[in-house]
């Protein structure tokens, strides 16, 4: 067994630390429908880290392998902690510029399954590459709150997700869609499976 990168079914131990926070009172998905994922990443410093996730079934196997690519090309991810240690806060974990997949919530702003509530979806480095929404006040929407000063996307900095970067490229030759690609609204950290996919596998979604 690679004991650096591998898969797991839930055990009860982590159910016990998921339950009420990410696994949320009338989550729908089946525990047994979710993977724990560890793998190593590298930061900016070249320092090799740890990265643990949940993430649903259909999809792990696919991470550990966009992981360990990213791994070997030595591009830097800050953080990967469970988000129930920001007690499944998206906002206080995104602030953090942790990474995560599944979190029982729903959409910003409507009444929709996040994708993330079926563990189909990913954010990566999400202080640096924030959600942006114009809303119908015309207001804007930017998550997380201190992301703003990364929403002018022509600026370089720091854990940036670009277009033609090995992230987006590896993702998106696994099957999923980048936020960044988005026209009414960005999600620069956001990485999710298409719903015509999602609804093969869950007809109800």
């Amino acid at each position: 067994m690679d004991t650096d990168f591998y898969i797991e079914e839930i055990s009860p131990e982590l159910f016990t630390k998921m339950e009420g926070k990410s696994f949320a009172k009338g989550c729908t998905l089946p525990v047994m429908e979710l993977r724990y994922i560890h793998f190593l990443h590298k930061n900016l410093a070249g320092e090799t880290l740890e990265g643990e996730m949940v993430c649903n079934f259909h999809i792990a196997d696919r991470l550990i392998d966009i992981f360990k690519q990213l791994y070997e090309a030595g591009y830097p991810m800050e953080k990967f902690r469970l988000i129930d240690e920001y007690d499944a806060d998206d906002d206080r974990s995104m602030a953090d510029n942790n990474g995560s997949s599944f979190n029982y919530r729903l959409v910003a702003h409507t009444n929709r399954i996040s994708k993330h509530g079926l563990g189909l979806a990913v954010d990566i480095n999400p202080r640096y590459n924030p959600y942006i929404k114009t809303l119908d006040d015309g207001s804007i929407y930017i998550v997380p709150d201190n992301g703003k000063e990364y929403c002018d996307r022509e600026k370089d900095y720091p854990y940036k997700i670009t277009k033609d970067d090995i992230c987006v490229c590896l993702f998106e030759e696994n099957g999923f869609e980048w936020g960044g690609d988005w026209d009414e609204e960005k999600d620069y950290q956001h990485f999710e499976i298409p719903t015509e996919q999602i609804k093969k596998w869950y007809p109800d979604y």
